[in-house]
This record gives structure tokens, C-alpha cells and sequence, in this order.
């Protein structure tokens, strides 16, 4: 461990690495990408930032994941100081240039913020060319091709919700990018919740409420992403609160991406809750295997790299995660087979995906049986009855294939957990579910949901 004043710029450098994929884009760019390392001495990482508020935030909301991401480099590490630090100015190109060359360039890492416009803040890579259509996230796509068919008029606002890392932010940003290029007369303007708020403190703080106003209501389309991190924030709410109602009453595209749905997030106004859920809300969920495989491909192919169809298969079956988990996955993946200088062999792969995901939640079989049992105003106990009604046919259904899919429970041990019964029955049981997912769009949003309330445990 370093044990002196002078900063060890390459650990600051792995963890943001590290995060980036920890973290949604927007919240990278805002409160880590010009963040730098001062110092490190008697088991203390001293980080330097540009402001206050970047310091307290930093502190309050992403302490435990940074020492916890230091310490997996070096365990001897104890502590992390945040302090607000002129030599953020002056060392800010040195950090990119280092990041730039040490972050492989596909078409979603976060690196790709340092091409964005800064008048709209979209980042052109971010497009429908490279929006990867599957299963999981047809619907989404669908809406989001509704509403450049028609702004304002078929779904405003269009509120696009999931986990971090299903796509949220290239789906909303495709978006804006596609009205530009569509309807180049209009004015679109991407903004993270966290930005949005910090912009309207200082507007208050420094006497320029009336131009903050006025700068967003000239926007005809204003996209907000994450807007989970209002809630309990109650001015901010109530700023766009009355945002919302001028851009709408003017016939202006709104557009919101969120980790929960409107219904689930705490610490909302009830007001802004119904304006949410005014147009049209839809889940991104995970990606299914197919998906996977797909977007697997398309990482792939972004690096000029290509995988055998048989290993893609392999990763896409044991890599369960989000869109972010792939991307980390494919660039660990190539930067070992460069520096091997030889092809990685399928245990060496295996080896990768086993260090580099994170653990799931403990989810029980009891757990899932009494979230679908609640959802479909069942008993728990007639989930486990050898009974053939209808009613609790599916929602048996569900439970095996979600305890299949996501919880990744053998065929004859789910048999065994609900109520003894055979493998085979298990197995016709999944694939019935997989079948009907496939044109059945209410079973969809239902799964969705379930999974919603599966993950907030």
C-alpha cells in the first residue's frame, strides 16, 4: 500500500473503472468522472471534488460503494476522505486522457460522455442503430416509436422504468437523438434528475429562479432520466411539478427514465405520481437469453472482436445480469485475451464471468410464492395443493418459471418446494410460460411487475 502524499493514480483510476459499471451513466458523469485522487496515507484515500455539493453527495450516497471497491484493490485501505480541491481543475484533462486510454470504446460505456453536445447534453452514440430489439424490451421500443411518430400527442409523458444497466438511457437518449435528426426545428434537452436538481439549488441560491424557468420551459422536448433521486426532495418536486405543467399544457414531449415504477417510489408527491403515470409507463425488465445472446454480439462486434457462437451461448446462459454486467464481462474478456496474446479457453471465461458478477439477493422459494400468491390475492398455502383451478394454476406457473429464470433453482428441486411435485411438471410448466411471454403482452407486464416487487425486497 502507499503510505505517502504522493497519489497512486492508478488505483483512483480502477475504481472508477469499476463503478462506471456500478453505476447508472448519468450519475457517473455528474458526481465521479472529474473526481481525483490527492493523497493516500496511513490507510486513507483522500478524494478531491470540484464543489460542495459533489463532496456531501459523494459522502452521503456513494460512500459504502467506493471504500467497498477499494478496498477488493487493496484491503489495507481503512478509510475515504472527500474534500472540495483547486487541483480538480487543473488535473481534470490528465484524468480523462488516462481513462480514455485505459476504457475500451464500445458504443454504451460511459467514456462516451466525453463526446456528448453540450447544448443538448446527448450523447450521439447513443441510437437505435446500436438498441438492441428483443423480448424484454419490444414494448418499450414500441412506445418510444409511438411517440417520435407522433409527439405530445400518443404517450406524453412516456415514463420508462427498470433495474440499472436494462438500457433506460440509451432508449430515452436514441430518443432525443432521433428528434433531432426528425425534427431538427426542435429544441431537446437531456438532463439527469441529480443535475436537475443541483442546477434548480444554485438558480435559488444565486437569485436566477426566473431563468432557470425560463431556460426549461423552451425546450419541446425535455427528457429526465432517473428520476427516483427526487424523491423525498420535495421544492425540486414541486419545480417539476409546474415544469411539467407548462411543457404539457404547450404541447411539448416529455420523457422520464426511472429505476421503479411511479406507483412503488417512495418519498413521491401524489401530484407528480399522477403525472407520471398520465401517459404511457413501461418496464424495461432484464434481458431474456436470447436477448442476451444478442447483445452479447452486438458488445462484441463493437470491438472488432469476435466469440465462437458456442462460448456466446455458454456466457449468455450463465451471465444473468443487466446490459452494464455484459458490457464489463466483454471488455474483461478482451482486454485478458490481449494480454495473453492467444484466445481464452472456455474455463478461462467461465473463470471471468464467476469474478466479475455480483451476488444476487438470497430470494427463497417462500419468498417468491408469497409475493405472486399476494399479487394474484391468493393464500400462499393453495399454491402447494395438488388443486387444478385455473386461478391457481398460473400463478403456480409463474412462480416455478420465475424461480427457474431468475433464482436459477433446479427443475426437481422447485418440484420438491412446491408441494412434491415432479421434475417433468416443473418443466412443461416453464416452458408453457416461456411460450405464452412470447405474443402474451398482459402476462408480460405482469411477470414485470412481480420482478419489480421481487428485486425491492
Amino acid at each position: 500500500m502507499t503510505n505517502s502524499n504522493t497519489p497512486n493514480c492508478n488505483l483512483w483510476d480502477t475504481v472508477l473503472l469499476k463503478i462506471q459499471q456500478d453505476t447508472t451513466e448519468a450519475s457517473f458523469k455528474t458526481w465521479f468522472k472529474d473526481s481525483i485522487l490527492l493523497k493516500q496515507e496511513d490507510g486513507v484515500v483522500y478524494i478531491g471534488v470540484a464543489t460542495r455539493i459533489m463532496r456531501d453527495w459523494l459522502k452521503d450516497k456513494y460512500y459504502k460503494l467506493i471504500l467497498k471497491t477499494i478496498r477488493d484493490i487493496d484491503p489495507e485501505i481503512r478509510n475515504v476522505e472527500f474534500t472540495v480541491s483547486k487541483m480538480v481543475g487543473k488535473k481534470k484533462k490528465t484524468q480523462k486522457d488516462q481513462l480514455q486510454k485505459n476504457i475500451p470504446t464500445t458504443s454504451q460505456l460511459p467514456i462516451d460522455n466525453l463526446y456528448v453536445d453540450k447544448n443538448d447534453n446527448l450523447n450521439p452514440r447513443y441510437t437505435f442503430d446500436t438498441f438492441v430489439v428483443g423480448p424484454f424490451n419490444q414494448l418499450a421500443n414500441a412506445a418510444a416509436q409511438a411517440v417520435l411518430n407522433s409527439p405530445a400527442l400518443t404517450y406524453n409523458p412516456l415514463y420508462v422504468y427498470g433495474s440499472t444497466g436494462h438500457g433506460k438511457t440509451h432508449l430515452i437518449q436514441a430518443l432525443g437523438n432521433k428528434f433531432k435528426q426528425i425534427y431538427p426545428s426542435k429544441k431537446v434537452f437531456y438532463v439527469s434528475s441529480e443535475k436537475f436538481t443541483q442546477d434548480y439549488a444554485t438558480a435559488v441560491q444565486t437569485g436566477r429562479a426566473k431563468q432557470f424557468k425560463d431556460k426549461y420551459r423552451q425546450y419541446d422536448v425535455l427528457i429526465v432520466d432517473d428520476v427516483q433521486f427526487i424523491a423525498d426532495k420535495e421544492k425540486t418536486q414541486e419545480e417539476l411539478f409546474h415544469l411539467f405543467n407548462a411543457l404539457y399544457d404547450s404541447n411539448k414531449q416529455i420523457i422520464f427514465s426511472s429505476d421503479k415504477h411511479p406507483n412503488t417510489m417512495k418519498g413521491l408527491e401524489d401530484r407528480l405520481r399522477g403525472r407520471f403515470s398520465s401517459g404511457m409507463v413501461t418496464e424495461i425488465p432484464a434481458p431474456d437469453t436470447d436477448s442476451r445472446i444478442a447483445i452479447l454480439k452486438e458488445k462484441v462486434a463493437a470491438h472488432n472482436f469476435t466469440l465462437d457462437t458456442k462460448t456466446i451461448e455458454v456466457i449468455a446462459k450463465e451471465l444473468r445480469g443487466n446490459i452494464r454486467d455484459i458490457e464489463g464481462i466483454v471488455n474483461n474478456i478482451v482486454l485478458t485475451t490481449q494480454s495473453k496474446g492467444r484466445d481464452l479457453r472456455l474455463p478461462e471465461i467461465r473463470s471471468i464471468i464467476q469474478n466479475n458478477i455480483r451476488p444476487t439477493k438470497n430470494i427463497t422459494p417462500k419468498d417468491v410464492v408469497d409475493i405472486v400468491a399476494d399479487y394474484y390475492t391468493l393464500t400462499p398455502t393453495i399454491i402447494y395443493e395438488k388443486t387444478r383451478k385455473k386461478e391457481v394454476v398460473k400463478p403456480r406457473q409463474i412462480i416455478m418459471y420465475i424461480l427457474r429464470e431468475d433464482v436459477g433453482i433446479s427443475y426437481p428441486t422447485i418440484g420438491e418446494q412446491l408441494g412434491g411435485r415432479d421434475h417433468t411438471t416443473v418443466i412443461h410448466s416453464c416452458d408453457r410460460v416461456r411460450k405464452m411471454l412470447e405474443d402474451d403482452f398482459v402476462l408480460q407486464q405482469e411477470i414485470d411487475q412481480i420482478r419489480t416487487i421481487i428485486r425491492d425486497l
